[in-house]
């Protein structure tokens, strides 16, 4: 298939995007039920953003053409259920650049409001309370990073003015960086009892699926916070159930395990817990970041160079 019959799946109209190459066919899909064309014309598919795995995977099966799957998101577990309906060779790629910026502001925003008690303020102030009194400060407390990729610094930059005791980071193996070194996930015993808030920005892996289990919450202080902007099934939500409910940590979540969390879920109502609608990416920073990236990709892709941010190609 060459590129000036080859179609480009979009999950937003070409027409909204500039600077698309002109070699392609353009077709916006954003996981309606009808396809826009015949997905065995598709050469490089963008994935919808925010579907489901289902949603998402669902045109794979008839896209025997396809070379490139582009995901919005920075994690890619969603789609990797439907690597075996591709042929060997198809590029997936990532969205690393896009996420950084308004996942680490809601990190940040996540950790400020949980310590200063913001969320018990705004239930006073629907009450007519004045709940008056000391909080924590970010300043001087002991932060632990646990995902240490582009999202994880990004958290990092952000901490930087807050004056904090200091910053820890993990990731799954350990490196130099000019801020100071990146531990491996072994380190984590060592680590966690030493930080005030935890952050998880790690990937979706089988490595770190229920990593925040119950050995790793029982290594956390007292009063410790922890702070999930990574994925749900990274924590064990009855591990940390326990713990909250026994009043010895508190937890700000971006991202729950179920997902969305069901009315009526005991998280809900968990006691020292912020919970917010897996928004960590969708901010008014993602449109333009996601076009410039796609824009980019295409680009590269035309003139038959190497993309940004493979992940990994099928065999």
């Amino acid at each position: 298939m060459t590129a000036k019959t080859a179609d480009v799946w979009l999950p937003f109209p070409a027409e909204e995007v500039e600077g698309l190459p002109d070699s392609f066919h353009y077709r916006h899909w954003d996981g309606e039920d009808d396809f826009p064309a015949d997905p065995a014309a598709c050469a490089f598919y963008v994935t919808p953003y925010m579907k489901s795995p289902e949603v998402t995977l669902r045109p794979l099966a008839a896209m025997p053409e396809v070379e490139v799957v582009q995901t919005l998101t920075a994690g890619v577990d969603h789609v990797l259920g439907g690597l075996d309906l591709l042929r060997p060779g198809v590029r997936l790629c990532n969205a690393r650049g896009v996420h950084e910026a308004s996942t680490a502001e809601l990190a940040l925003t996540l950790v400020l409001a949980s310590l200063r008690g913001i969320p018990g303020m705004v239930r006073g102030q629907d009450r007519e309370q004045w709940r008056g009194g000391f909080y924590d400060a970010l300043a001087d407390k002991s932060v632990l990073i646990v995902g240490y990729g582009s999202i994880g610094a990004a958290v990092e930059d952000r901490l930087a003015p807050f004056e904090c005791a200091r910053v820890a980071r993990v990731a799954r193996s350990a490196r130099a960086t000019t801020r100071g070194p990146v531990h491996s996930l072994a380190e984590l015993p060592r680590l966690l009892p030493e930080a005030d808030v935890v952050i998880l920005s790690t990937p979706l892996t089988e490595e770190t699926r229920g990593l925040a289990g119950a050995d790793f919450l029982g290594r956390m202080k007292d009063g410790a916070l922890l702070v999930n902007v990574a994925r749900g099934p990274v924590v064990d939500t009855a591990a940390l159930l326990a713990e909250l409910e026994a009043g010895r940590l508190r937890a700000a979540l971006d991202v729950t395990d179920p997902e969305p969390l069901p009315a009526g879920h005991p998280l809900w109502h968990a006691p020292h817990v912020l919970i917010t609608p897996h928004v960590g990416g969708s901010s008014s920073a993602f449109e333009p970041r996601a076009k410039r990236l796609v824009v980019r990709q295409l680009t590269r892709f035309a003139a038959g160079d190497p993309l940004e941010n493979t992940v990994l190609i099928t065999d």
